[in-house]
């Protein structure tokens, strides 16, 4: 079998890593993300767990990639964590390919898809490909859970950590989901 130099450049792309949070769990694509978004759009995500939402192809406008890259909670209502104001929790991100950006983690109402209150962690520039090597708080940083409204965030499915990233060179969005309840 022949292959061209643009066919194996394609090929390398589609299957590259990007980045993803792999600790504390987050959202998996399931049958429920593959009923709004489509099989080919979970298939993509279950090969490539760190895709950019810009290589999602979903199949139906019900289909929202910038919650959570598409992922539901009906398919990880087993995957909720139980956290305390105050609790300090370490996430662990993989960033194979890094894309110079901004990027933040924040409490967001997967109701209304917003931002409760300030992100837990920002930074200006995450993932700079000019860099040598990457500082270490791009794979291993920390956030505290904040005193949250009474109410807020005590229902599983309503609140989520995100891991938010856009590279802006490469012009690529990147998410990840932390289902949780405040006790």
């Amino acid at each position: 079998m022949k292959y061209t130099v643009a066919a194996l450049a394609s090929l390398a792309t589609m299957v590259s890593a990007h980045g993803n949070i792999t600790s504390p769990l987050g959202r998996i694509a399931g049958a429920a993300m593959a009923a709004a978004c489509g099989q080919a759009a979970v298939d993509a995500v279950n090969i490539d767990g760190t895709i950019p939402l810009e290589n999602i192809q979903p199949a139906t406008a019900d289909c929202n990639l910038f919650l959570c890259r598409g992922a539901t909670f009906d398919d990880n209502v087993d995957r909720v964590q139980t956290f305390t104001a105050g609790q300090v929790v370490d996430f662990t991100a993989i960033l194979p390919i890094p894309h110079e950006g901004p990027c933040n983690v924040s409490v967001v109402d997967t109701t209304t898809n917003s931002v409760i209150g300030d992100p837990l962690i920002e930074f200006e520039s995450y993932a700079d490909e000019a860099l040598a090597q990457l500082p270490a708080n791009n794979t291993a940083f920390s956030v505290t859970i904040p005193q949250l409204a009474a109410g807020q965030c005590a229902v599983a499915g309503q609140c989520v950590l995100q891991w938010f990233w856009f590279g802006t060179g490469a012009q690529q969005t990147y998410e990840s989901c932390i289902d949780f309840v405040v006790a």
